[in-house]
């Protein structure tokens, strides 16, 4: 299972939100660009940068600053927030990004998820409240459960779904195992987790989730990182030495 250390851009800085809430962030400051280094050179087989103003208002106001994390790590960079056409998905493309996370859009025009992830590694987002899968920066609920949505994109060429428990989000709660199970079930697709992720055990238990002889694929980590939990290099030692 690989570690995806997150990134969460707001007005070109890292943040932290508390389960999704614009309204109770953590601010980080720093270089985001450094941060990806730093990260990188840890040993993160990727990075994964969200774009939370574009999330909200689906205007990139981070691109730049995604394409300058792209371009100065060895390693992939997966990045979404605000991707809801193939004009802004091209552009990151372009910026050097090796796969995008197209949440929102994913449930208004499934038609862009098909045509991009014909050309491109493409990601569905499935950040959800209580099962139901929300939208607009995890602002609208969209009535569909996880599963719901996660079978309408087989046999599309999508590369993995980033599940996310928004509830859980930002908290070090510890991830919400029994869905991520579900999710297993129910898709041949790659399965990456995010959310709720306080220590490396936490990790390690993501890494035992087997069902029908499937694994996640990955887990994202932020603020468990930011606050000194979670050391990126001891986390990748120990997921591989458990795989």
């Amino acid at each position: 299972m690989d570690l995806y250390p997150a990134i969460d851009l707001l007005e070109g800085r890292c943040v932290r939100l508390y389960q999704g809430d614009f309204g109770q962030q953590t601010d980080y400051g720093g270089d985001p660009v450094a941060q990806a280094v730093a990260f990188a050179e840890a040993g993160a087989p990727w990075i994964h940068v969200v774009d939370l103003d574009a999330a909200r208002t689906g205007v990139p106001e981070n691109r730049e600053v995604v394409a300058a994390i792209a371009a100065a790590v060895s390693v992939p960079v997966q990045t979404g927030g605000g991707v809801r056409s193939v004009e802004a998905a091209q552009m990151l493309f372009d910026a050097g990004v090796e796969r995008v996370v197209i949440g929102t859009a994913a449930l208004r025009d499934p038609e862009l998820v098909v045509t991009l992830a014909q050309q491109f590694r493409v990601a569905v987002g499935l950040d959800a409240k209580s099962g139901e899968v929300a939208t607009d920066g995890w602002l609208v609920g969209s009535g569909r459960s996880v599963a719901e949505v996660a079978r309408s994109f087989a046999d599309t060429g999508v590369d993995a779904f980033v599940v996310t428990d928004i509830r859980r989000d930002g908290t070090l709660t510890g991830p919400d195992v029994a869905g991520l199970s579900e999710i297993l079930g129910v898709t041949q697709t790659d399965v990456i987790a995010s959310g709720g992720v306080g220590t490396l055990s936490d990790l390690l238990e993501l890494n035992r989730i087997e069902v029908q002889g499937r694994r996640l694929s990955g887990a994202i980590v932020g603020k468990a990182l930011y606050e000194g939990r979670v050391d990126v290099a001891r986390a990748v030692a120990a997921l591989g030495a458990g795989s």
